[in-house]
């Protein structure tokens, strides 16, 4: 399953971080943050629960550059 999230972010570079951090979170099979548009693509693993994944993504994303923001 794939859903499109409402990102906040203030530079490509800070937008790579938040992508690479997002991929590498258990529960993500890929993710890619279009800059440009603000908005990331997640892919979820078979079986997971979207919501709760996505409260670890954030705060991956949190950890690499800590003024961006997901809108779930």
């Amino acid at each position: 399953m794939k859903k499109t999230y409402k990102i906040d972010v203030d530079c490509a570079n800070c937008a790579n971080k938040m992508e690479e951090a997002a991929k590498k979170t258990e529960g993500v099979k890929d993710a890619s943050v279009n800059f440009m548009m603000l908005k990331m693509i997640v892919e979820f693993e078979e079986g997971q629960d979207p919501k709760k994944v996505m409260q670890t993504v954030r705060a991956n994303c949190k950890k690499v550059e800590d003024d961006c923001e997901i809108f779930l």
